[in-house]
């Protein structure tokens, strides 16, 4: 499955830029979704799986895990 919106450029945790990949996930100490680079999917401890979270590549906006 690919991401169907525009094409994420920043992380909405950090506000940095994303990398190679980047996560669509709930993040529990936001208390909402959102697009988050690998540090912050590790940083906040989120998780992948259904209702948890996604993994995309940045390049071809293809999921590779999720």
């Amino acid at each position: 499955m690919a991401w169907s919106s525009p094409k994420p450029e920043e992380c909405q945790a950090c506000h940095g830029t994303l990398g190679s990949i980047f996560y669509d996930c709930f993040v529990p100490q936001m208390r909402t979704w959102a697009i988050v680079c690998h540090a912050c999917f590790r940083s906040y401890k989120c998780k992948l799986g259904t209702g948890l979270g996604q993994k995309y590549n940045r390049t071809t906006l293809e999921k590779v895990a999720g």
